[in-house]
């Protein structure tokens, strides 16, 4: 009988070890997104101050089953067959749910995930002993669950997401009155007091939201800390002004760094203090589950379904090497996910300074907020007299090496607001802590981030719709994240009670399998980022650079088109609609990476330097032919795909040779283009040029002999239809191919002779 609940405790822990992979690259948000978008200091310092803060939070965490403890649910009404179930359904929804919001790249709250979680799991299993036992009503489930702990909960959820993006706003605009964007002169005068304050909030921070969850700490340390805060907090903001002004004065370094420095370390420590416990927390309470039941079982003889879980109802410690093991895995996670990366990405590009390639769609919500906020803000804006707007305009204006960056690479936000960021998001939390409320640290520190974005103008008229929209994709994400929870864990509760051991292994596997699924498709995924990176160099400055990369290029959409090209005559010959319609989806790859080619063009004229302004005509006309070229292989395998598809008669084999021959001819000329712009042969151009005539008068014979056809012979319109298209786009795919060699060649003519 034993055995059953030691392969379900093996596999929590596994479950539990998956879910620390998941859920720190889900929070690794909260406490790098200041430091990385910043840039205040290497990504590698970076991450080892994190994981500093991770590593020191993991050891000296309570090891408290923290959403137990606030009994979501009361473990005494369930026996102990039952408290197994549930915490499987946890666990295996968690896992997947997590990793699904990893894999787009959006945060969540694994907080609230675990609650929610827990909360459905609970709600199955009591509706199911109600009915079981038949003497009872749905309305005895508030016997079984604690309703007003999850009540608070959510009006939680939403209290923090408004009270942080509020809070955030406000210090961020009185902190860039303060330093305008030219902090560097402010701070020699201002930069004590703002570091004695700043560094005052995150002691506050550590002392009230990390102290309390070290075992270490004597109940007499922690009364004389609550009896004595705001004299721990006068001293410290005497002490730390001191200090930073010795740090500014003395030792030459830059306050605002120390800051951002200490902030992430602070956060990394609360978070891996306090959050821990949502990943291996269930593990434990089970493991301690068993064993209760296993001392009953051995004296008693009570079966599993018998046995009620009465002694779960207080604290669930957890052994020190569990910590020292779980902190490791969070370390480890922290600098090798990739996905971590990816969410930590999101809230970065939201926050941006400036302009930058948005990643989501405005929709009608995104619209009408910014429409209706741009009008609120003009009228409060009129009401103000003319000198104090003109004051509050001075503030805000960006300096010169702001405005005309010229690197892709440039920090996403200054670190003013980097450390309002960290300091506004440590004090909430802390606050929240000290007032008993369930606060998420995912949430506090996104809506602080977008808040301090939107007081630092980051969303002006060019990117307010898409940042919003960003927002409130985020933001529903969270909720969907509570009903998601809920309602998986119901349902794998409901299957693994009703279903027994299969029905769990069946979901272990299938969770396993949907991970390990999950991670090679954002393998790839990352990988066709990273070729789509070599469109988007982030310092192309000189005439040698602009050739080289205009080069590559050129060498890979020839070389895509040339592989589609053949693809689609081959696939038409044989009447294949599957693999014309997975050519045709190719298609539209290249057609994205040209449109992002374009997207980029502001910015690459932005990045030259002086002597190469020139070129940014030939860019941009050198884009114009890849995007005629890439229209006219679109055209056809569009068209050959929609005639497949409508099930149109197939060319005949004479139409079909034809068009082979042309795929030949072009099939030399795209491989010598290619080999050319691979190998910097330009010399080579003249000769390539030189061909354009006979294969522009071979497609015309082709033409005319279908002119012939039709007037003896042919008796499809489709088929001519077709034909006559793929030859003609077959002509314009060449003309642009050819222009653009041309073009090519009187530019690099012209750079050699000015030898740039």
């Amino acid at each position: 009988m034993e055995d059953i609940y030691i392969v379900m405790l093996v596999a929590l822990f596994a479950l539990a070890i998956t879910d620390l992979v998941v859920g720190v690259s889900n929070d690794a948000v909260n406490f790098l997104n200041s430091a990385i978008g910043s840039k205040a200091v290497s990504m590698r310092t970076i991450m080892i101050v994190a994981s500093l803060g991770v590593a020191v939070g993991a050891i000296f965490s309570s090891g408290l089953m923290e959403v137990a403890r606030k009994g979501i649910f009361l473990p005494g009404e369930f026996y102990f067959e039952e408290i197994m179930i549930i915490f499987m359904a946890v666990m295996i929804t968690d896992v997947l749910l997590l990793d699904f919001f990893n894999s787009l790249g959006l945060p969540t709250s694994t907080t609230v995930s675990i609650v929610f979680e827990l909360l459905g799991a609970a709600v199955c299993m009591a509706a199911i002993k109600i009915y079981t036992q038949g003497d009872g009503n749905l309305s005895d489930i508030t016997n079984y669950i604690n309703t007003a702990k999850a009540t608070e909960i959510i009006v939680g959820i939403l209290m923090a997401v408004v009270i942080a993006f509020l809070v955030g706003a406000f210090v961020q605009y009185i902190s860039r009155l303060v330093f305008s964007f030219q902090f560097e002169r402010k701070v020699k005068y201002v930069g004590s007091i703002f570091g004695g304050v700043s560094l005052t909030a995150i002691l506050y921070f550590i002392l009230i939201k990390g102290l309390k969850s070290v075992p270490y700490i004597s109940a007499e340390t922690l009364d004389y800390v609550n009896n004595n805060t705001w004299l721990i907090v006068l001293i410290g903001f005497i002490l730390f002004t001191a200090i930073s002004q010795f740090v500014m004065s003395v030792l030459k370094l830059n306050i605002l760094r120390t800051i951002i420095i200490i902030g992430t370390f602070a956060l990394a420590l609360a978070f891996a203090g306090n959050d821990l416990v949502n990943f291996i927390g269930v593990p434990i309470a089970a493991w301690q589950s068993f064993e209760l039941w296993q001392s009953a079982y051995a004296t008693t003889g009570v079966l599993p379904s018998e046995f009620a879980m009465t002694g779960l109802s207080g604290k669930v410690p957890t052994p020190e090497i569990l910590l020292v093991g779980a902190g490791a895995v969070m370390v480890v996670t922290l600098w090798f996910s990739s996905k971590a990366r990816s969410v930590v990405d999101t809230g970065i590009n939201l926050s941006r300074q400036g302009d930058a390639v948005e990643r989501f769609n405005p929709n009608w919500l995104s619209r009408g907020i910014v429409r209706y906020s741009v009008i609120f803000g003009n009228a409060i804006t009129s009401l103000l007299p003319g000198s104090m707007r003109n004051r509050i305009e001075n503030k805000f204006d960006k300096p010169d090496s702001h405005k005309n960056s010229k690197r892709f690479d440039a920090p996403a936000f200054d670190m003013v607001r980097a450390s309002v960021n960290l300091v506004v998001a440590s004090v909430l939390i802390s606050i929240g802590t000290n007032m008993k409320l369930p606060l998420s640290t995912t949430y506090v520190t996104f809506m602080v981030a977008m808040g301090t974005s939107l007081a630092d103008r980051a969303w002006d008229r060019e990117s307010a719709v898409y940042r919003v929209a960003g927002v409130l994709n985020v933001v529903g994400g969270w909720f969907v994240t509570a009903i998601v929870a809920f309602t998986a864990a119901a349902i794998f509760g409901s299957i693994i009670y009703f279903g027994g051991t299969i029905a769990l292994v069946v979901l272990i596997l299938i969770a396993l399998v949907l991970v390990v699924r999950s991670g090679i498709i954002h393998s790839r995924k990352e990988k066709i980022e990273n070729e789509k990176k070599k469109f988007n160099k982030s310092d192309i400055i000189t005439i040698n650079e602009i050739t080289s990369e205009t080069s590559e290029n050129i060498s890979n959409v020839i070389g895509g088109i040339n592989k589609m090209f053949t693809k689609t005559v081959d696939q038409l010959g044989y009447y294949d609609l599957g693999k014309l319609k997975k050519n045709y989806k190719k298609i539209e790859k290249l057609e994205a990476e040209v449109d992002e080619l374009k997207d980029n063009i502001f910015y690459f004229i932005k990045s030259l330097d002086e002597n190469s302004v020139e070129a940014s005509k030939f860019y941009i006309l050198t884009l114009d032919h890849l995007q005629d070229m890439v229209q006219s292989i679109s055209f056809i395998a569009r068209n050959s795909y929609n005639h497949v598809h409508n099930n149109h008669k197939n060319l005949k084999f004479n139409q079909i040779r034809d068009l082979k021959k042309v795929d030949d001819k072009t099939q030399v000329l795209f491989d010598r283009i290619t080999r050319t712009f691979d190998n910097h042969e330009f010399s080579n151009i003249d000769e390539l040029l030189n061909e354009k005539n006979d294969l522009m008068d071979h497609v015309s014979e082709l033409i005319q002999k279908q002119i012939q056809r039709i007037r003896t012979s042919e008796s499809s319109p489709k088929n001519s239809k077709l034909y006559f298209g793929i030859l003609l786009e077959t002509k314009d795919l060449i003309g642009s191919t050819m222009n653009l060699l041309q073009l090519f060649q009187e530019f690099y003519t012209e750079a050699k002779s000015t030898n740039y």
